[in-house]
């Protein structure tokens, strides 16, 4: 962009006409990515009388892949239909109470798929136990959930699964299953030293090497998945200071029974059959100890501020569990959550929508169809509490320290959420001007080259919200 198309950013203007907009857009669009824009205005009749005068929109029915703003969705139908006091409730339970230091017969643990589920949470639940006497299980100790679900939406990148912002959405869930390692440089060669917990029921093979001078032409690492929670670290890491690892787990349903069979040793707790998976939700039994997640409201803070995965999937198949009455899953869970929206009056029926995270490359929403849920977030009282959990440009969340949000114009005067991936560049959220929300926008970009990216001036997101916000 040259400097004469820049100064056309800071043209004052009494209002932001359509054409005013129309000529910011024609300077800053790029040339080899496709965008989308809507803009509403919001707050006082003055402002709302005159829709043309009060409204933008470029492309505004487009499908685009929308990454993480498709927790907006996830949001609002998780909070209209579970309710803001919904929480994830982790149970153990048996036929009969402790007697004599035992339990006769077999101990169920009820996973509930909380996606906040810690270890030592699990280990309070087993000290409980352990409080009241409990010394020997002489059935087995069940480990309640789906045998059968799908762990990964479809249209999730392979090369992500690793990581653990794409970590396997499970019944079970501990640790919101991934493992925290470091890979550390040796003194006397190039080889690696990779340390993990020694109480973490993995394998992980490491044939990293570290390149401390800059010598190997193309350096990075890789990490293959293998059966059973085994992966292989190979290749190399440029420079000379440790590296923190997360690994996404491949086998939750393993991990947490490998976890569990850990526990009972190391709180001298035996059991005369063994840990077993069951999907079976035995009636009758007696409530021993039990674990809530914090309630949905906070659960929502942290998916929005942070932008949660494992949260968001979390609560789409609960979704689909609580609509349908069945075991969660990607599809049921997708399809709740497209009919709540719908019931509340967003149009979805050009949408595709595979996940609650907006991971999937498969899921299709259009910039009308995320400003409609702005919207409905914003008019309904119920809602409203979503706003203020939404990263706030220069302080907080995932804008906290994102290029051209830290800065005046839009330091502080921007609230949205991100939507970020390979190729992918979007926001959505509220302007807020003299402490009052003034306007909702969606603003899109699609087919964003890495190469375009590393040499533009600024994102055409934060040059267009400049145009919104100067005076």
């Amino acid at each position: 962009m040259t400097t004469l198309s820049l100064s056309l950013l800071v043209i004052s203007a009494s209002a932001k006409s359509n054409d005013y907009l129309d000529n910011i857009v024609k300077v800053i669009e790029p040339k080899t990515s496709q965008t989308a824009i809507v803009v509403s205005a919001l707050g006082s009749e003055e402002r709302t009388k005159s829709a043309a005068d009060n409204e933008y929109r470029k492309d505004a029915e487009r499908l685009f892949i929308p990454a993480s703003t498709m927790k907006l969705l996830t949001a609002v139908a998780a909070t209209t239909s579970l309710g803001r006091n919904f929480r994830f409730n982790t149970q153990i339970d048996a036929f009969v109470g402790i007697q004599n230091s035992r339990i006769e017969g077999d101990l169920f643990i009820r996973f509930d798929g909380d996606p906040t589920l810690t270890v030592s949470d699990l280990r309070q639940l087993f000290k409980q136990l352990h409080k009241q006497g409990l010394k020997h299980i002489d059935g087995n100790v069940y480990l309640v959930g789906d045998q059968q679900e799908t762990l990964q939406a479809p249209g999730w990148v392979w090369d992500d699964l690793g990581i653990c912002y794409a970590a396997p959405v499970s019944r079970y869930i501990l640790n919101q299953n991934c493992v925290k390692a470091k890979l550390s440089p040796t003194l006397a060669n190039n080889q690696s030293k990779l340390s993990l917990s020694q109480f973490e029921p993995v394998s992980i093979t490491n044939t990293a090497v570290f390149d401390k001078v800059g010598d190997i032409p193309f350096c990075e690492l890789s990490l293959q998945r293998q059966s059973n929670n085994q992966f292989l670290l190979s290749g190399c890491h440029t420079g000379q200071k440790p590296l923190k690892l997360a690994i996404a787990i491949s086998d939750p349903a393993l991990y947490a029974k490998n976890t569990v069979t850990n526990m009972l040793a190391n709180l001298g707790i035996t059991i005369k059959g063994k840990v077993l998976l069951t999907s079976k939700r035995p009636a009758n039994t007696l409530l021993l100890a039990e674990h809530e997640s914090k309630p949905l409201s906070e659960l929502t803070d942290t998916m929005l501020l942070k932008s949660d995965n494992l949260i968001a999937d979390s609560l789409l198949k609960r979704l689909g569990q609580q609509i349908y009455g069945v075991p969660g899953s990607f599809v049921n869970g997708s399809a709740a959550m497209k009919q709540i929206l719908t019931d509340l009056g967003v149009e979805l029926d050009s949408a595709n929508i595979v996940d609650g995270s907006g991971l999937s490359r498969y899921n299709l929403l259009s910039a009308e169809q995320l400003s409609q849920v702005l919207l409905l977030i914003k008019q309904h009282k119920d809602l409203n509490f979503l706003i203020e959990q939404l990263p706030v440009a220069g302080y907080s969340g995932t804008l906290e320290y994102r290029s051209g949000y830290t800065t005046s114009p839009l330091k502080g005067a921007v609230l949205a959420k991100t939507g970020s991936m390979m190729g992918v560049a979007n926001l959505a959220g509220f302007i807020k001007e003299g402490g009052e929300l003034t306007k909702a926008f969606v603003v899109l970009e699609n087919g964003h080259s890495p190469a375009v990216k590393k040499n533009e001036l600024s994102p055409f997101n934060v040059l267009f919200l400049q145009s919104m916000v100067q005076p």
